[in-house]
């Protein structure tokens, strides 16, 4: 059998060096809240508020290091919450999404896009996919045991050699499956 760890991620935000800047202060840093098991990856001690014209949400975590681009995070529960019809996507493919209000400590924003539910996938290195028998980019399944016992279908593999083995899921579908975070789950082709 081939098992799977899971990583259950809940909505989060990364965030670019200037908005972090527009948000919290010039030159300010992020700070280390706790890793994450992608190596270098990190919760920061910083959250945010997300808000849309409908409503919003207080104490969303953000997720370090910098990056080149600003991106939220949310579950499908979240977009019907905020009122908003964010598209499931592959993380920075995010064209045509819709945007919203991030507000900081030290100032606020509006961003015209960048609003996504995360496509569920799985981190592994090259050797981990020849072992596995995948190949970066490609769809499978994956089986979860147990009280609620389902097949996740549409899972995306992404190798990189700096990744750990992980299969990354929001909290509805981690809810839906009975699962949480160390919980592992079967690789089907």
């Amino acid at each position: 059998m081939k098992h799977i760890p899971i990583g259950v991620s809940n909505r989060h935000i990364h965030l670019k060096k200037e908005h972090v800047e527009q948000l919290f202060g010039e030159g300010y840093e992020l700070k280390v809240f706790k890793e994450l098991s992608q190596p270098g990856e990190f919760a920061a001690e910083e959250t945010v508020t997300i808000r849309t014209q409908k409503s919003e949400i207080q104490h969303v975590r953000i997720l370090g290091p910098i990056r080149s681009l600003t991106q939220v995070e949310i579950s499908k529960t979240d977009s019907f919450a905020l009122g908003v019809k964010a598209p499931i996507r592959s993380s920075g493919n995010i064209e045509g999404t819709p945007g919203i209000t991030i507000i900081g400590p030290r100032g606020e924003m509006n961003v015209d896009h960048g609003v996504i539910i995360a496509e569920r996938h799985i981190h592994m290195t090259t050797d981990d996919a020849a072992a596995f028998g995948v190949r970066d980019g490609q769809y499978v399944s994956v089986k979860v045991l147990g009280e609620r016992g389902l097949i996740f279908n549409q899972v995306l593999i992404r190798v990189k050699d700096t990744y750990a083995l992980d299969m990354h899921i929001d909290t509805d579908e981690a809810n839906a499956a009975g699962l949480k975070s160390g919980d592992t789950v079967e690789l089907l082709l």
